[in-house]
């Protein structure tokens, strides 16, 4: 009698783990007859890879750094002065009075990275031309080096308007962009079409880490001459300002639209060949002082995007 208890208490056990089974491996739901019926609820995982194009308006933000000026009338020839200096110290010049650098302008970002990213998400059931996507994007290093950094014409308070050139700044910028997106594949009925381009639209937000590094340096001599930039260098023999290393995280929002077409080879399997534009509204570049407890607003990446080409493979399961 015990023997024909086990047994059938076994046979029931395997009947649960078969039926456990076969609804962890297929998407959708039994109805009363045994009938399956598929709703077309999927998880998802993506992989991607591809080139990015980078562009933004680069934006001075030194705010109020006004220095004395002196001027030689008969060659035009304009100088800064330093600090404690005035215009006596130069023969033949004389006082214009005093500009402020925060009024130059400087040469906007672009360039080309590498991207690649991944994707986990769900086709949402008995609606699977949508799906909901959690997603990593990097997007690698690109130089901005400009020489000079800052140029164009200030008025100075004693009349005169002059041309500056200051500065020169070499460095780079990366990004890691977190985003939830929402993705609509253009295809009737429940299953994707097999061998079939699926176009698809996909909009979504997220979270952007911005990093940049920064070498900024004083060809013209004269930032050196500028009391509230002293802190973030050092005088070398020559009285030129050495300035530090400068590293800046810029923790940001961003927004995304995609758009693209996918090919199923399998049911599991589709290739996916796509179209990105991520924009992030301001990206600092900083000044750092030698133990990183004094920074200054150099200049700004405004307006940066980030348009990307991708292929990818998804699966679905």
């Amino acid at each position: 009698m015990r023997s024909r208890i086990l047994h059938f208490i076994i046979c029931a056990c395997a009947l649960n783990v078969g039926t456990a089974c076969a609804n962890w491996q297929y998407s959708g739901e039994y109805t009363y007859d045994m009938a399956y019926r598929d709703n077309g609820e999927r998880a998802t995982v993506s992989l991607r890879g591809g080139m990015t194009y980078a562009m933004s308006k680069i934006e001075n933000n030194v705010g109020s750094i006004v220095t004395s000026f002196c001027v030689n009338r008969t060659t035009g020839e304009v100088i800064p002065l330093g600090n404690g200096e005035d215009c006596s110290s130069y023969s033949g010049f004389e006082d214009a009075g005093t500009g402020n650098y925060g009024k130059l302008g400087a040469s906007d970002l672009s360039g080309v990275a590498f991207s690649g990213g991944a994707s986990i998400g769900w086709v949402l059931p008995d609606r699977p031309q949508w799906r909901l996507e959690l997603g990593w994007d990097h997007f690698s290093e690109i130089d901005y080096n400009q020489s000079p950094l800052f140029s164009g014409n200030i008025k100075l308070s004693g009349g005169d308007t002059i041309t500056i050139e200051s500065g020169a700044v070499q460095s780079t910028i990366s990004s890691d962009i977190i985003s939830v997106m929402a993705y609509y594949d253009f295809f009737d009925g429940v299953r994707k079409p097999l061998n079939e381009m699926i176009p698809y639209i996909g909009l979504g937000f997220g979270y952007a880490d911005v990093k940049t590094v920064m070498n900024l340096s004083d060809p013209w001599g004269d930032l050196s001459q500028v009391e509230d930039l002293t802190n973030f260098g050092t005088l070398n023999e020559n009285g030129v300002l050495q300035f530090y290393r400068s590293k800046t995280n810029t923790s940001t929002v961003a927004g995304i639209a995609a758009l693209g077409v996918s090919y199923g080879l399998n049911q599991y399997l589709f290739l996916d060949f796509g179209a990105r534009v991520s924009y992030i509204p301001r990206v600092k570049y900083r000044l750092v002082n030698v133990d990183d407890t004094r920074r200054m607003d150099l200049f700004s990446a405004k307006n940066l995007f980030y348009a990307n080409v991708m292929l990818g493979i998804r699966f679905e399961f």
